[in-house]
């Protein structure tokens, strides 16, 4: 686990030469030595991320991927982080608000969408994307078309997400919502005939729908009916971190970074972004 503190992670790039001038070998992240990226010795880099989102973030083994796991690995490397000094810890939906407030993370990259509730306990980077809440069914399904027609339908999404709230608050009467601890559960549901839908962001399913297993059992309806700003999490009151990473995330916009790693996780899933949403404008840093 990580030692340094999350400020020291904000100013590490900006301050490396003056501690190696210093001789500062006994502060966190130097060692009086080459250190690796941006003077940072053998530090962690702690980031949480899904385990179970393909084409976002997916862990095989011990090797992560997905778009959130390559802008995770942009970012840390403008901030001083080698690819082999961040530690990938699993952020499940309901634990998110948790791991940063426990400092179990440093950050989380893992379709977190920003929300009022959530800045209560957290801060935010970004947004760095936007996505839109949708419905996956089955195949041959031709009765579901979108959220107003699911009165009498069993839905399933996963505890702790924008997703199932929003099934609660906005569509509760006459829907049955089953809440699972993640997507794969529910897509087993949804093949299986115990649920008629899985709901959440339209990456997501673009990305459950194109694994092998699933194909040609289950569709995305294409009708998404909300905004997810999909931010970077940090500590509560982080702002200096917060800048930096806002000014990593718009160099990855500007070198093209962004967009091919886009296209490279969505690729053969039919997806397109919102092209009048993204990339997205950044919310000021609080």
């Amino acid at each position: 686990m990580r030692t340094r503190s999350t400020g020291a992670i904000a100013l590490a790039a900006a301050t490396a030469l003056t501690l190696a001038a210093c001789g500062g070998g006994d502060e966190p992240g130097t060692d009086g030595g080459d250190g690796g990226n941006g003077g940072n010795g053998d530090d962690t880099l702690t980031v949480g991320i899904k385990f179970d989102q393909p084409g976002l973030g997916f862990m095989e083994g011990d090797t992560p991927s997905g778009f959130d796991v390559d802008v995770a690995k942009y970012v840390a490397d403008k901030l001083g982080y080698s690819e082999d000094q961040i530690e990938w810890v699993e952020a499940p939906s309901a634990q998110r608000e948790t791991l940063l407030s426990t400092g179990q993370v440093d950050m989380i990259f893992a379709t977190y969408s920003i929300t009022d509730e959530r800045r209560e306990t957290v801060s935010y980077a970004g947004p760095y994307f936007v996505a839109g809440q949708d419905l996956l069914v089955a195949e041959d399904n031709t009765d579901i078309t979108g959220p107003d027609v699911l009165d009498g339908k069993n839905l399933c999404s996963v505890t702790g997400s924008t997703s199932a709230q929003r099934i609660k608050d906005e569509y509760s009467e006459g829907v049955n919502l089953l809440e699972q601890p993640g997507y794969a559960e529910c897509v087993t549901a949804l093949i299986s005939g115990q649920v008629d839908a899985v709901t959440t962001d339209d990456i997501i399913l673009a990305g459950l729908g194109a694994q092998p297993a699933n194909q040609g059992k289950v569709k995305v309806v294409g009708n998404p009916f909300s905004e997810e700003n999909y931010g970077v999490g940090i500590p509560k009151g982080e702002v200096e971190l917060c800048e930096e990473i806002n000014t990593a995330l718009q160099e990855m916009i500007d070198d093209g970074s962004w967009e091919s790693f886009v296209t490279a996780n969505t690729e053969g899933t039919g997806y397109t972004p919102n092209e009048s949403l993204n990339p997205p404008e950044f919310d000021p840093c609080s």
